[in-house]
C-alpha cells in the first residue's frame, strides 16, 4: 500500500460475541458495550424483538448519520459503538469513500437490506462504488433500545472479522494469468479460481513484471491471505503469468462442484505433476481443494494397499479375508451396511468392494509396525513432510505414526489421517505411474523453487494398484459414477465420518488416461454418490 495509508482493524474485542444472530448473543454484547454507551440502564425499558416502527426508525437514523459522515452518531445506534466507530472512520479516511447514498429495501422482520452508492477518490483518481448488504436490528439488554447488530458486513458484504478496507497503491502488481493453452484465466469466467488468482498475484505479481495500480481492497489482517481487490481506480500494468491450468478441465470442474455444497476438486497430469484444474464451491472463499484437512475415508486404502504389497503381507491376488467385523485392540470395526462377508476374498476383491475389515485384519501382520503406514505415505507418496511448493499455499497431507485404535482407523482413512483433494489426486497419480511428481500450479523455473521428492513405488506395486483401481471403476463401488467413461479408467471411493457432523464426507479419486482427479464434498453419502460424479465430469474432458 502507499505511504500514509492506515489499516483499521474490523471487529474488535467483542467480535466473537457478536457473531451469533441469536437473541442471547446480542443481549450479552449490549450489556458489555453499554448499548452504544449513550444512556445506561433505562427504567421501564422495552423487551422482546424490536417492532416494525423501531426497525424503521433505528435504520433511518443509522443510515442518515453514516451518509453524513458523523461517525460517532452512527456508531451510537449500534450495539458495539467502539468497533463501529473504528470501521466507519476507516471507511472514509483509509478507504477514501465519499458521497455515500444508502437506499433501504423492504424489511424482512428485523433484517433490512440496502444498497450503497458512493465514490472512491484517491490520488486524483475517482470511481463510483455500488454494492448491496443488509443489517439486523436487535434489542439492547440494559437500555431496551433498538440497535443495529454490529457486524463488519454492515459496511461491506465482503468484510469479515479483522478485515480492513484500504484504498491506495496496490500491494502487488496485477497479473494476467493464462492457462496452459495461453488463454486468459479470469474470476469472471472461472469464479472459483478467484482465491487462487489472488494468491498467484500476491506471490508472483512482481516476478511477472507488472506495475501496481490504485485499488480499493479488503486487507485480511492476521490471516496471511492476499488482499481482495474490490475496485480499480487506476490500472497497473499486468505481468503475464503462465499456469498449468487446462481451461477445458477447469470449466468442467467449475460446473461439477456446483452440484454439491461445500465441495472441492483437483485434477493433475500424472506424467508431469501439473495441476490441470482446481475448483471449490464454498461461501467462505477457502481453497479447500489445496488447503483442506479432512479424513479421506477409504480412498486411503490406495496407500494402505501399497503398504501391504511393499511389505510382502499380501498381493493383489493374495488373501484379504472380509469378515463382518474386525477387532483391533478392543475396538470393533464394521463394514458398510449390507456388505456380505467373504472369507476367501483377495486383496483386489476387498479393495474394489471397499471392505474395511480386510484392511484392519491385515495391519497386524509382520513386519508391519505403528510407523509402517506413515513411512509408506512419506517415502513412496511424498506426503506429510511439509515441503510441497505448488506455487501457492497448500497442505501436504498428514499420516502420523500412531498406536492403539488410531493405527487401525488410519488404515481406512479415519483417525488422525488428514488429506486434501490435491493430496488424493497426487496419490492416484503416484499409484498409476509408480513415480511421485509433486503437483504444481506454476512452473518452478519461474522462481527457482525446488519441488519435493520421494522414492515412488516399485513397478510391480504400481501395476497392481492400477489394476485394482481399474476393477473398482468397472466392477466395484466406483462403477456407477464411472460408467459413461471410456478408455483406461480406474477409481477408489471413500466416505469419512467427521465428529459433530450428521453426514459423512464423500470422497472419490480416479484416473482416465493421463489425468487424475480427486474430490471431496460435505454433502454426505458414499463416495460414488456425490464426489464420484464431480470427478467423472472432470475426467471426461481428458485434460
Amino acid at each position: 500500500m502507499g505511504k500514509g495509508v492506515k489499516a483499521a482493524v474490523i471487529g474488535g474485542v467483542f467480535a466473537v460475541m457478536v457473531g451469533g444472530a441469536g437473541y442471547g448473543a446480542f443481549n450479552i454484547v449490549s450489556a458489555l458495550s453499554g448499548d452504544g454507551g449513550t444512556d445506561g440502564v433505562a427504567a421501564g425499558k422495552r423487551t422482546g424483538p424490536p417492532g416494525e416502527d423501531e426497525v424503521r426508525e433505528t435504520t433511518a437514523k443509522f443510515f442518515a448519520a453514516w451518509q453524513k459522515g458523523t461517525v460517532a452518531t452512527a456508531a451510537s445506534y449500534t450495539n458495539n459503538d467502539a468497533a463501529a466507530d473504528r470501521l466507519l472512520t476507516a471507511y472514509s479516511h483509509d478507504a477514501h469513500i465519499t458521497d455515500v447514498k444508502i437506499t433501504p429495501g423492504a424489511a424482512r422482520g428485523t433484517t433490512v437490506p440496502y444498497t450503497v452508492k458512493a465514490k472512491v477518490a484517491y490520488g486524483g483518481k475517482s470511481e463510483p462504488l455500488s454494492y448491496k448488504s443488509e443489517l439486523t436490528v436487535v434489542r439492547g439488554l440494559t437500555t431496551g433500545r433498538a440497535l443495529v447488530d454490529w457486524q463488519p458486513s454492515v459496511v461491506h458484504p465482503q468484510l469479515k472479522k479483522d478485515d480492513t478496507l484500504v484504498t491506495g497503491q496496490s500491494a502487488t502488481p496485477p497479473i494476467e494469468a493464462v492457462g496452459r493453452d495461453g488463454s486468459e484465466l479470469t474470476k469472471e469466467k472461472y469464479p472459483s479460481l478467484g482465491p487462487v488468482l489472488d494468491a498467484l498475484r500476491d506471490k508472483y505479481g512482481e516476478e511477472a513484471g507488472g506495475t501496481p495500480g490504485i485499488e480499493l481492497t479488503v486487507r485480511h489482517e492476521g490471516s496471511g491471505a492476499p488482499d481482495t481487490p474490490l475496485l480499480t481506480l487506476a490500472k497497473g500494468k499486468p505481468g503475464k503469468l503462465t499456469t498449468t491450468i487446462s481451461p477445458s478441465a477447469q470449466a468442467a470442474a467449475e460446473k461439477a462442484v456446483q452440484r454439491f455444497a461445500q465441495s472441492s476438486v483437483v485434477a493433475v497430469k500424472p506424467s508431469t505433476g501439473e495441476v490441470l484444474a482446481v475448483a471449490n464451491h464454498r461461501t467462505d472463499g477457502f481453497n479447500a481443494a489445496f488447503e483442506g484437512q479432512a479424513a479421506p475415508g477409504s480412498t486411503m486404502k490406495i496407500i494402505t494397499a501399497a503398504m501391504l504389497i511393499d511389505n510382502g503381507v499380501t498381493s493383489m491376488n493374495g488373501p484379504a479375508p472380509c469378515p463382518d467385523t474386525a477387532v483391533w485392540q478392543s475396538q470393533t470395526f464394521k463394514n458398510l451396511t449390507n456388505m456380505k462377508p467373504n472369507e476367501s476374498a483377495t486383496l483386489a476383491d476387498s479393495f474394489m468392494r471397499s471392505c474395511n475389515t480386510a484392511f484392519i485384519k491385515l495391519i497386524d501382520e509382520k513386519p508391519l509396525t505403528d510407523a509402517s503406514l506413515s513411512q509408506e505415505a512419506e517415502e513412496r507418496f511424498g506426503l506429510g513432510r511439509d515441503n510441497w511448493k505448488t506455487g501457492i499455499v497448500s497442505f501436504d497431507g498428514r499420516v502420523p505414526a500412531v498406536d492403539g485404535p488410531d493405527r487401525a482407523a488410519g488404515a481406512i482413512g479415519q483417525g488422525q489421517v488428514q488429506m486434501s483433494p490435491l493430496n488424493m489426486a497426487s496419490v492416484t497419480a503416484t499409484a498409476i505411474t509408480g513415480a511421485f511428481r509433486q503437483p504444481y500450479l506454476v512452473s518452478p523455473k519461474l522462481d527457482g523453487r525446488e519441488l519435493a521428492q520421494a522414492r515412488g513405488l516399485r513397478s510391480s506395486t504400481a501395476a497392481q494398484l492400477k489394476q485394482m483401481m481399474r476393477l473398482t471403476a468397472t466392477q466395484g463401488t466406483a462403477a456407477p459414477a464411472m460408467a459413461r467413461l471410456g478408455g483406461d479408467i480406474g477409481a477408489k471411493t471413500g466416505s469419512a465420518e467427521v465428529d459433530g457432523n450428521a453426514k459423512s464426507n464423500s470422497w472419490f479419486t480416479g484416473f482416465r488416461g493421463d489425468i487424475a482427479a480427486a474430490a471431496m464434498t460435505e454433502e454426505g453419502g458414499h463416495g460414488g454418490d456425490a464426489a464420484g460424479p464431480i470427478v467423472a465430469a472432470v475426467l471426461r474432458t481428458g485434460g
